[in-house]
This record gives structure tokens, C-alpha cells and sequence, in this order.
């Protein structure tokens, strides 16, 4: 019997669930209420002095930093 290595598990990038989104809003003084998720995160973005582009990307973004680009890329406006 030849023992074979096993593939290291890769874990995919989900993004951000919206409780830990609202949370984010919440340490940065926003009061999400009622808002979508696109809009809240819009906020987030701006409170963090970054361009509110969250889902107005075509399959690309250099802002590698960004906690919302994983779940960015698959959104179309």
C-alpha cells in the first residue's frame, strides 16, 4: 500500500455575514436600521475614509485590503 498526501484544505473566501457586518457599523458610530446591505457597507466604506465602491466593480478591484471584496466581486449593481 503507497501512502499518498492529502490536498491541505483550502478555505473559500465567504465574505462578510450581515450580523458581522451591522457590528462593523456599530463600533464606527453608524446606526444601520432598515439599510440594505449594499448601502450599509457603502457607509462603512465611507466612514473609513475609503471610495464607496462595494458592488460596482467588474471582476476586478486592486483594493486588496478590503474586508468586503471577497462578497464585492460577485455583486452587480
Amino acid at each position: 500500500m503507497v501512502a499518498t498526501k492529502a490536498k491541505p484544505k483550502t478555505k473559500k473566501a465567504t465574505g462578510m455575514t450581515m450580523p458581522q457586518i451591522r457590528q462593523k457599523a456599530k463600533g464606527l458610530g453608524i446606526t444601520s436600521g432598515k439599510m440594505s446591505k449594499v448601502d450599509l457597507i457603502h457607509e462603512i466604506q465611507r466612514a473609513e475614509f475609503c471610495t464607496p465602491c462595494y458592488g460596482t466593480t467588474n471582476g476586478y478591484c486592486d483594493q486588496t485590503g478590503c474586508c468586503f471584496m471577497a462578497d464585492c466581486l460577485k455583486v452587480r449593481q
